[in-house]
């Protein structure tokens, strides 16, 4: 069960497979998680595929303006050109809520280099676009789906959680720590161009190394 209490968790854009990785994690640990997505069909065709997976899951589908607005933090996995016309849809859902955003700016067809945007990174953008109404949180970019899939196994990556407000950063890092993750404090939203370059970094170390989730680890630090 989970660590911290239960709370209505929406994940938009939450039928890919990073977004779907998050809500099952979310939803094992005792969350309620809606599903959101531009598709409501999409969305319950996602909620009834990971509830075979874990049955008992308290998973549910909604439209993302919906969910959005059903929920007390708000998770946002979609890809990065979809990213601000979807903050545009829900903003007003999103006021005095805590977005995660786990938005990474690759650009196919080479998503293996680095392409930060102009102004520095794509969650900086969302944070300025949102305003201080909205606590917006860096996460999850550099997990791989694959292993959030894996419910029998440990995801061998830690979280760089970044925000500037720190009590925002926390109920993430918690959540995380729900999730089977270890996870820190980053430090403020602009540091989140670090974690987004990662992401790239470690896509060509998957394609060099011909595995399909390198992960990041950091050292040195106080273990719970």
């Amino acid at each position: 069960m989970s660590t911290t209490t239960p709370q209505t968790i929406a994940v938009l854009g939450g039928t890919g497979a990073e977004g779907t990785g998050i809500a099952l994690r979310l939803a094992k640990a005792g969350h309620r998680v809606l599903i959101g997505s531009r598709d409501v069909v999409k969305a319950r065709a996602a909620c009834e595929r990971l509830c075979t997976t874990a049955p008992g899951l308290r998973l549910e589908p909604a439209a993302n303006r919906e969910a959005a607005a059903a929920a007390q933090v708000v998770v946002l996995t979609v890809p990065h050109a979809a990213q601000l016309s979807t903050l545009l849809d829900v903003r007003e859902a999103l006021s005095g809520k805590i977005l995660v955003d786990a938005t990474v700016p690759l650009v196919p067809p080479k998503v293996a280099r680095v392409q930060l945007p102009e102004g520095g990174s794509a969650v900086a953008a969302a944070q300025k676009l949102l305003g201080e109404q909205v606590r917006v949180v860096a996460a999850f970019q550099n997990v791989s789906a694959h292993h959030l899939h894996d419910l029998d196994h440990a995801v061998d990556c830690d979280v760089l959680v970044c925000g500037d407000d720190p009590a925002a950063r926390e109920v993430v890092i918690g959540l995380a720590r729900d999730m089977g993750l270890r996870a820190w404090h980053a430090g403020p939203i602009a540091n989140s161009a670090a974690a987004e370059a990662l992401t790239s970094v470690l896509i060509s170390l998957n394609m060099r190394y011909k595995v399909r989730g390198a992960g990041l680890r950091l050292t040195g630090l106080p273990q719970d």
